[in-house]
């Protein structure tokens, strides 16, 4: 062999490669088109969304043909978008197991969960927003309820028998500093 054809032979599986992740990267493309936009409904990603019905498959990908990983059996739950295609929609739950479902099973309803990443204890639902505002509730773990308005501090949540403010950062379904109307 040459000093010439072994350099191209030493050579050759790094074009190889090269034209590999090249072909990889131009089939998923589409999907990376515009980051941080929804491709099917032009809407931020990620964003907080909550499920529809109280039953829920979560898929391996995008299509029924696709095996079912999970059934969520709780309408309200948050979960999060993180990608689109076509009717169907990426979500991550809380614990952070993810999945494609169908868009017409997720609701626009806010909903968050009082913080599913501590295992004991409560938090402080006041009054008002306010960390002086006089406690309406403990609220445990994972308690879900509904968020009316988040200022990006404060949400006031509702829920079965409550009714209060929460900081924005002892909940899983709104972003830090994101405001929710």
């Amino acid at each position: 062999m040459t000093p010439v054809s072994m350099k191209f032979s030493a050579f050759f599986p790094r074009i190889r490669a090269f034209f590999v992740v090249i072909g990889l990267i131009s089939l998923t493309a589409p999907a990376l088109a515009k980051p941080g936009i929804g491709t099917a409904t032009g809407l931020p990603l990620p964003r907080f969304a909550s499920l529809k019905s109280d039953r829920v498959n979560l898929r391996e990908g995008p299509s029924k043909d696709h095996r079912t990983i999970w059934i969520y059996q709780k309408a309200g739950l948050p979960v999060e978008i993180t990608a689109e295609f076509e009717t169907w929609r990426r979500i991550r739950d809380s614990e952070g197991t993810e999945g494609w479902v169908l868009h017409s099973l997720l609701s626009g309803r806010r909903t968050g969960l009082v913080a599913p990443w501590m295992k004991e204890g409560s938090v402080p639902l006041q009054s008002k927003p306010n960390d002086q505002a006089p406690i309406v509730a403990q609220l445990s773990p994972n308690v879900m309820g509904s968020l009316k308005r988040c200022d990006g501090f404060w949400c006031r949540m509702t829920g079965e028998g409550f009714d209060g403010y929460i900081k924005q950062d002892r909940l899983w379904g709104a972003y830090p500093e994101e405001p929710v109307e």
